[in-house]
Parts: C-alpha cells; structure tokens; sequence
C-alpha cells in the first residue's frame, strides 16, 4: 500500500507542475520513479528502463485531456499533427529501441544531459524568434524523427521541442503549444510501444511489469496527475510562474544529477 500511495504522490507533484508551468513531467517522473524502483529492491541495471518506459506511458493518459482542452480552443493546428505524426512514429520507436541496447550508465547520461539542456534553457527563459516557414515533407518527417527519438529516450512529451520548432517556422505561439500537446500522444504511443517490446524480449522483469512499463506506477501517476493538472492550471494565474520555473529548473538539475550519479555509483 505504501508504494500505492507514493506513485500517486509522485503523479499529483506531477500533475500540479504540469499543469502550472506548462511543461511535461518526464523530466520530473524519471528520476522518482527510478528512486523509488530502487527502494522497491529491483535491480540497478533495470531501474532506469523501467522508470523512462513507465514514465512515457504515463503521456498517453495525460496528454489526452489536454489535447481535449487545446482543441476546444481552436488552439491545433492538425495539419501540422497529420504532417509530422510519421517522423514522430518513426523516431518514438527507435528511439525506445536504441535505448534498450544500451546501458544504464549511458541511460543515466543521456537523460542528465538533455534534461540540463532543457533546464538551463528555463532558467534564462530563451523564446524562439520567428525566422522560417514549416519546411516540406521530407523536412518535418526528419524534425518529428529527431523529436520522436529524442523524446524517446529521455520520456519527454516533446513540447519543450516541438513548440521552439513550431514558433521558430511562424506557428502562433498558443497553437504551437496546442499543437504540440496533440503531438505529444503519438510520441507517447510509439515510445511505449518500443518499451513494452523491447521489455518482453529482455526477461527477467518484476511480475508487476509489461515489458518496461511497470503497472502500478502507471496506474497511481496516471490517475493522479490527471486529477491535479487543472488545479495547477487555476495557480499558474496566482502565482509569479516565471520565477517558480526558474527555480524548478535548479530542481531539476539536482534530480538529474543525482539520478546520474546513482546509476554511475
């Protein structure tokens, strides 16, 4: 019960941060999951695999109700979904499956370092300047390639890529983030998929995993962060956000170097 009950923490921390700063939870989910598979007493080698497939599935389920609410705002641009959604298969699935060949330390490195990335673009709030027209289909099947596979092997939703993508090729910055809500299912769909394959075909997993989504983590952050998100939603508007994002990202750090720093140990 009380593992029960840590995975719903983890997914209402999850949903209320979402919710609020507008970003996606993987960054966040990796690293407590991963900790608290490590305390479960499962092996070091499979934490981390298990913790980024879980925390990509975990996507499917909140990324539907916020496509609901961006597509009632006229805020997707399903053209622009319908264009990239084959790039974003294509690398979702090999990202996931690149990932399996690896190991944890590399893992653990990869994720450190995109995850740095990304929070250290937070904390100085860089904004994309418009410069470019959404390039053709060879070209947005390469940019959904490289966002799938990248998104993959960190379990992001891909916003904190797809939206600079959107806004740099002169998307309206509320449909780039609609849009890149929308995008963020196919992205979660492919990398499950690859981790669930890829799982079965390694063994040895906890009885309580399908392939490297373990299901009572998915279950408690699932259904906790879906309940949370529109409260985080209501404290984006009184709250400063643009100084909590900044101190989220120093906690991200922190997360990602300690996750690093475990598996390397």
């Amino acid at each position: 019960m009380e593992w029960w009950l840590a995975y719903l923490g983890v997914g209402a921390i999850v949903g209320v941060l979402a919710g609020m700063l507008g970003i996606g939870g993987g960054a966040l989910m990796v690293p407590l999951v991963a900790q608290l598979l490590l305390a479960q007493g499962i092996p070091k080698d499979q934490v981390l695999h298990l913790a980024v497939g879980t925390s990509m599935a975990t996507i499917l389920f909140t990324s539907l109700s916020s496509v609901r609410a961006h597509a009632k705002r006229g805020a997707v641009r399903w053209d622009v979904v319908k264009r990239i959604t084959p790039g974003i298969l294509a690398g979702g699935l090999a990202g996931s499956f690149f990932a399996s060949m690896i190991s944890t330390r590399s893992l653990a490195l990869f994720f450190a370092v995109l995850v740095a990335g990304l929070a250290f673009n937070m904390m100085l709030d860089r904004k994309p300047t418009p410069s470019r027209q959404l390039p053709g289909p060879g070209g947005m099947f390469a940019a959904g390639s490289a966002i799938g596979a990248l998104s993959a092997l960190a379990a992001i939703g891909g916003a904190a890529m797809t939206v600079p993508f959107m806004v740099m090729s002169n998307v309206p910055a509320l449909q780039a983030v609609g849009t890149a809500a929308a995008i963020g299912f196919p992205i979660a769909a492919a990398g499950t998929v690859g981790y669930v394959a890829t799982g079965l075909a390694e063994g040895g997993l906890p009885s309580a995993a399908l392939g490297y989504v373990y299901l009572p983590a998915l279950a408690g952050i699932s259904v906790a962060s879906m309940l949370t998100a529109p409260l985080g939603a209501r404290l984006a508007h009184a709250l400063p956000t643009k100084r909590l994002k900044q101190f989220f990202a120093l906690f991200l750090l922190f997360l990602a170097a300690r996750l690093a720093w475990k598996m390397w140990s």
